[in-house]
């Protein structure tokens, strides 16, 4: 084995082995087989991630919950906060973000007159 595929072996073994420290056996078996870091982030990424186009329909899903988001009758203050809060936290996760007056205002308006 030249240097060169020596250094190479070396560097995967590291990349890989600083990935698959940080997995749970769940994910660890998921990417056991890969070939090289690159391959274990990208099934890792989808894994989580999805696709672009998963990634797509989740926010389109969130954007219209968030659209269509009311309090409910006999609901707490706190319990719709709590619904709100994740709509927008997982939009967050997804990339997509709103402006602290827009999320404000959506909540004054969604609020009961109880």
């Amino acid at each position: 084995m030249s240097l060169r595929g020596s250094e190479f072996v070396k560097s995967f073994l590291q990349d890989s082995g600083i990935i698959t420290s940080a997995l749970g056996m769940d994910e660890y078996f998921r990417v056991s087989n890969c070939k090289n870091a690159k391959d274990m982030w990208d099934t890792l990424q989808v894994t989580h991630e999805g696709t672009k186009n998963v990634k797509k329909s989740r926010i389109n899903t969130l954007t219209h919950e968030y659209e269509l988001f009311r309090m409910n009758p006999n609901e707490s203050i706190h319990d719709m906060q709590k619904k709100f809060t994740h709509i927008i936290n997982h939009l967050a996760s997804l990339g997509k973000f709103f402006p602290n007056e827009d999320l404000i205002n959506k909540v004054l308006r969604c609020l009961n007159r109880e």
